[in-house]
């Protein structure tokens, strides 16, 4: 793995279905050194923190691989990192073996995973298709919500390593797709385990108790 980009933004009004909606998802790049807290990475908002955010979802990061699939599928060669509005793209991250309580280095910050990412009619605005969040859990690649563990500073020249491995084993993929994918082989067996994780979030924990 390795941080190709750092992105950040602050939140904006925007018009949508005749509203306004305030934003944060439309992130850029930035080439200095930021600090990520447990409350997220400096000057980055997040508008809506009912839904965004928190103790849980204080970091996403989106593996730079999947833009080769959507500038493809979308026919957007000019897709820039950010654009699905991570913090962090990272190359061969990785949601088929990365799992609910992995813990990676980013520098001197230390990182746990806790859910999948569920995309909300925010990425439609972003990439200017409302059925873009049906796209992107259709495709099954979501990215990774993360909590701080330990804060420090980071940029694009940071080493990642993956410093411990829950044992339980339960990757982003397998959550994700035996939660939303109807024809998931094992999926009450999947919401039964990831049931028995501490460091899943909240929000996920909610969604896989109806299931159990």
């Amino acid at each position: 793995m390795k941080l190709v980009s750092v992105n950040v933004s602050l939140a904006v009004d925007v018009e949508y279905n005749n509203k306004l909606v305030s934003t944060g998802i439309f992130k850029k790049p930035i080439h200095t050194d930021v600090l990520v807290s447990p409350q997220g990475l400096t000057n980055d908002q997040q508008a809506d923190l009912k839904n965004h955010g928190g103790e849980h979802k204080a970091v996403y990061a989106f593996s730079a691989n999947h833009y080769d699939y959507w500038r493809e599928s979308l026919d957007r060669p000019e897709l820039a990192f950010g654009q699905f509005g991570e913090n962090l793209t990272i190359s061969n991250l990785d949601e088929a073996t990365l799992c609910i309580g992995d813990q990676i280095q980013i520098g001197d910050c230390v990182l746990e995973i806790t859910q999948p990412r569920v995309p909300c009619f925010k990425l439609g605005i972003a990439l200017e298709m409302k059925e873009m969040p049906k796209l992107f859990v259709q495709h099954g690649a979501t990215g990774i919500y993360f909590r701080v563990l330990q804060a420090g500073t980071i940029n694009t020249n940071s080493e990642i390593k993956l410093v411990y491995q829950h044992p339980k084993q339960l990757s982003i993929y397998s959550l994700f797709n035996a939660y939303f994918d109807k024809n998931f082989i094992g999926s009450t067996a999947v919401m039964a385990l990831a049931a028995e994780i501490p460091q899943l979030s909240n929000e996920w924990r909610e969604k896989v108790l109806v299931r159990t």
